[in-house]
């Protein structure tokens, strides 16, 4: 994406992948040089191209396991 700048700071894991061989992905990333925050969404192989996705603050994060976790599947 042209004129923003990222970093993967952490990989914490795959949650699924496409046929088209891009993968759901939790990392923890920081952008344009700001503090870093977890991050949920697709991702070519080679990390250059992304889709859309959510970004979550630390707070954030821990609610949402929370809330997860209170699920019955």
């Amino acid at each position: 994406m042209a004129g923003i700048k990222y970093e993967i700071i952490e990989s914490i894991g795959v949650i699924s992948e496409g046929a088209k061989g891009w993968k759901k992905e939790v990392n923890l990333i920081s952008w344009n040089e700001r503090a870093p925050k977890y991050d949920i969404r697709d991702w070519d192989e080679s990390h250059e191209k992304m889709g859309k996705g959510i970004t979550l603050s630390k707070e954030e994060m821990r609610e949402l396991k929370d809330l997860l976790n209170g699920m019955s599947l």
